[in-house]
């Protein structure tokens, strides 16, 4: 099991090192052919941070493992705001911004429950290559927003600097990392899927469980240091944009193309999952119109923090005891 655990390791650090490829590869093509920088950021490189996930799941999915293809994208959007979010605003209070709490936070609430409603819907508990399409949609409409707000907020020329970097690029440079970071996420997902199956075989307990815990926190760890970084510089609207982008994207990204190449088998005992997260979910679209105005405070933060061990907890509990 120990190997098992190294190959996890080895394969997480594939994935990271992989998204990163593909992502520079990809930016470095776009600035050659003249796309905005902004455009290339909300897009290429958002999506980029959810490749971790989308090639775990979708490898999953693949190789008739639904359940980890699942509790992958429910365990991250868990870890993503109870553990993720609450660490930032203990670290130090988060003031949202006005479109998080009246757009991003509802749009996160709707697409769970949306999930939640694909998922118990029919006798056969499968999301379907229709609803796949549906999340896809929603996927292409998000990043359409985040481009419209960008450009609404930003005072810089949309094509600043495209012309400066694109001298220095050379595009089979970029193919090849974009092969390299192709190559990576393949294998990455490959032994993170295969060594979590097998340490639920080893220890007796399901899928389930090691894919809301093992296998969505490693996934969920590019978020983690990013959003954590970003507070500590003080960048408080980018910590909560990164958790709310991610939130998003793994619905409408990861299970969307996932079902939509493979129709997923969902297990009803995920049920309790979903909305647990949806609980934390409609408590942080309270807060920040109790106590403070719009800000989650520190002990509100530490609450989130206890909140995911105590989930941990209790999932470590009921599967080994």
């Amino acid at each position: 099991m120990i190997l098992n655990i190294i190959f996890i390791i080895l394969g997480l650090f594939l994935l990271i090192k992989g998204a990163d490829f593909l992502v520079d590869g990809s930016s470095e093509i776009a600035k050659k052919f003249h796309i905005p920088q902004i455009i290339i950021g909300l897009t290429i490189v958002s999506i980029g941070t959810s490749l971790p996930e989308l090639m775990v799941s979708l490898t999953s999915a693949l190789k008739n493992h639904s359940d980890i293809a699942v509790g992958n994208v429910v365990g991250s959007n868990i870890s993503n705001l109870f553990f993720i979010l609450g660490a930032c605003a203990a670290i130090r209070p988060l003031k949202f911004k006005d479109e998080t709490i009246k757009i991003e936070i509802p749009l996160v609430i709707f697409l769970t429950a949306l999930l939640y409603i694909f998922g118990n819907n029919g006798n056969t508990k499968i999301i379907t290559k229709k609803e796949g399409l549906i999340l896809l949609i929603f996927c292409i409409l998000f990043i359409l927003y985040n481009i419209m707000m960008a450009k609404k907020s930003s005072k810089l020329d949309l094509y600043n600097s495209v012309e400066e970097d694109k001298k220095d690029i050379f595009i089979l440079k970029s193919i090849l990392k974009i092969i390299i970071g192709i190559i990576g996420l393949k294998y990455g997902g490959d032994f993170i899927v295969n060594n979590a199956s097998s340490i639920a075989a080893n220890l007796g307990v399901s899928e389930k469980m090691i894919s809301l815990t093992i296998v969505s926190f490693s996934t969920s760890l590019p978020e983690f240091i990013t959003s954590v970084t970003a507070t500590l510089k003080d960048e408080i609207d980018m910590a909560i944009g990164n958790v709310m982008g991610s939130n998003v994207f793994n619905i409408v990204l990861i299970i969307g193309i996932t079902a939509f190449i493979n129709p997923i088998y969902y297990s009803i005992s995920y049920n309790k999952d979903i909305i647990i997260f949806l609980i934390g979910m409609i408590a942080l679209a309270i807060i920040p119109f109790i106590g403070e105005k719009n800000k989650i405070s520190r002990w509100s933060g530490l609450g989130y923090v206890f909140g995911y061990i105590s989930y941990m907890m209790s999932l470590i509990f009921v599967n080994l005891f």
